[in-house]
């Protein structure tokens, strides 16, 4: 199953205009939507989530048409949103237990069997009776995957889920998320590039509302092979090089500021070239583009 966005465009009442002609093609697996705050990520994932209307443009999800057969969607959804409120004073099984209802699985011996294995999924099985009051950051995010489970659905979206977790519980989730893509269409949507490298096998980057770049990490790092070039500065130094060069990140490495210029020759004799990573990729992309005069 393919997931199919072409010509998607929304502009809000105030003026802002979140997607600008978005086409994009999602396989099954784990696809990284990488961008900035504002960039545009959370509409994009509200609208196929059928929580919003886009302006124009189609969205097909193998054979059902998302904008018009919502219905069918909301079937076989699996929904994270970056802000994933819970009911503090219910405990997670009473609470996976009534959405399992609402999601349709009426007999009781299924759901059952059905809550408790997403439980021992999410490794929860043991806090099962604690109020999600109680639960931490990361316990609340595997909650909110082990919801999203429910009716064992065919497309899985998570908005930003490791923003704000520390690195145990970030490690764990994402070790969750990466068993999710085998037959699935997991959308990651972030700003971490970090759980983009480490889970996805195709991405996009987004900015503006404008897909800069989609494909996978591997070609995407091809096309910038050769290009990446780094040197320790001093303050006026960096002054000098973003007015001249394609500064595209700055980043200090044992206390020492260092930035990393994409060009297609050495700058300087103070360059060394560097082998790109993923963080490249993302920073080339928004801020590698521009046009500098010596």
């Amino acid at each position: 199953m393919i997931l199919d966005i072409n010509n998607l465009s929304k502009t809000y009442a105030n003026g802002v205009q979140a997607l600008k002609n978005v086409n994009l093609s999602i396989p099954q697996g784990m696809f990284g939507l990488l961008g900035p705050n504002g960039a545009g990520k959370s509409t994009l994932m509200r609208t196929i989530a059928t929580l919003q209307e886009p302006d124009e443009g189609t969205i097909r999800l193998g054979d059902i048409d998302v904008l018009t057969q919502k219905d069918r969607v909301r079937e076989i959804l699996g929904y994270l949103p970056q802000e994933f409120g819970v009911y503090p004073r219910i405990g997670a099984e009473t609470l996976l237990n009534h959405l399992a209802v609402l999601k349709g699985i009426t007999d009781n011996r299924e759901r059952k069997e059905v809550v408790h294995a997403l439980l021992h999924k999410t490794n929860l099985y043991d806090h099962r009776k604690k109020n999600l009051g109680g639960y931490s950051g990361g316990m609340k995010q595997r909650f909110g995957i082990a919801q999203a489970l429910l009716a064992n659905p065919q497309l899985i979206i998570v908005d930003e889920p490791t923003a704000g977790l520390d690195p145990a519980e970030r490690n764990r989730f994402l070790n969750l998320l990466s068993d999710l893509g085998e037959n699935t269409v997991v959308i990651l949507s972030t700003h971490i590039v970090e759980d983009v490298k480490e889970l996805c096998t195709n991405m996009a980057v987004i900015n503006e509302g404008e897909v800069l770049l989609s494909g996978t990490p591997t070609d995407a790092l091809k096309n910038i092979k050769g290009k990446i070039w780094r040197r320790q500065v001093t303050k006026d130094e960096l002054t000098q090089y973003e007015s001249t060069l394609n500064v595209i990140s700055k980043k200090r490495s044992a206390g020492k500021p260092f930035i990393h210029v994409m060009s297609d020759s050495k700058p300087d004799s103070g360059f060394t070239a560097v082998t790109p990573d993923l963080e490249d990729v993302y920073f080339s992309e928004l801020f590698g583009k521009k046009e500098k005069v010596a």
